[in-house]
């Protein structure tokens, strides 16, 4: 691998370590913690930091395999948060109009007060470090 791959690499697991502390952040000063399962990505983000940090010490074939399980887990709750924030979204429509319909409450679910997209930035991390691991610095 050429020097200005590794630095590549490099970088990206970087970005993808900064986008996994950042996210707690931002997720504690929005108050995400009324529930158990607000509290998943606070561990999904902790698991993501540990395997960039040990992948980028540790450059060996088991840090690269566990780094992309655990992007795997990641990516999973990430769609797991995009599909509780559309469920809210659209229980909070029909719960201020009882007598809608799915249909009729659709585009509001869509912009409801919980962001669809917030949950997509662990994905995102995950998707950086998972393309950094496709140029492993040791295979």
């Amino acid at each position: 691998m050429s020097a200005a791959e590794q630095r590549l690499r490099r970088s990206m697991l970087m970005l993808s370590g900064i986008m996994f502390l950042g996210a707690p952040i931002e997720l504690w000063a929005a108050e995400h913690t009324e529930s158990r399962t607000q509290y998943i990505p606070f561990v999904l983000c902790g698991l993501g930091f540990v395997a960039v940090v040990a992948n980028l010490l540790l450059p060996r074939r088991k840090t690269l395999f566990l780094l992309r399980g655990i992007m795997g887990v990641v990516t999973a709750g990430s769609l797991l948060g995009i599909y509780e924030h559309i469920s809210g979204n659209f229980a909070f429509e029909l719960e201020i109009r009882p007598n809608a319909t799915h249909s009729d409450v659709l585009l509001e679910a869509l912009k409801g007060v919980n962001p669809l997209l917030a949950p997509g930035i662990l994905a995102a991390a995950a998707a950086i470090a998972l393309l950094a691991a496709a140029y492993p610095s040791q295979p």
